[in-house]
C-alpha cells in the first residue's frame, strides 16, 4: 500500500472496520501489525490483520453473516486502492 495511503487506511481500521468486525462477537481478539519483510520490489506499507476465533463454527457464520456486507463496505470505501486476502491458520503449539 502506498505510504500516504496506509495513515489514513489505518486510522479508517482501527476506528471504524476493527469495531465493526469485533462487535459480531465472532472474534476474541484482533491484532494489527506492520510487515518489516517485504519483497524487494514493495517499496509499500504491507499491514497484516489477526483475527481469532474460537473455533471453525464461528468463523464459518462470520463468514455468511457478516463477511459479505464489510466487504462490500470496504470495497466501496477504498476501491482498488488496497488488497486483501484471507489465510486460515491453526494454532498448533
Amino acid at each position: 500500500m502506498d505510504r500516504n495511503l496506509a495513515k489514513e487506511w489505518l486510522d479508517w481500521m482501527l476506528k471504524e472496520h476493527l469495531p465493526e468486525v469485533m462487535a459480531t462477537g465472532c472474534f476474541l481478539d484482533a491484532r494489527v501489525m506492520r510487515m518489516i519483510t517485504h519483497a524487494d520490489d514493495d517499496d509499500g506499507v504491507n499491514i497484516a490483520i489477526q483475527y481469532t476465533t474460537p473455533d471453525m463454527d464461528t468463523y464459518e457464520r462470520y463468514q455468511a453473516e457478516f463477511g459479505p456486507g464489510l466487504r462490500q463496505k470496504t470495497l466501496q470505501r477504498w476501491g482498488d486502492q488496497v488488497t486483501a486476502f484471507r489465510s486460515l491458520l491453526e494454532l498448533i503449539q
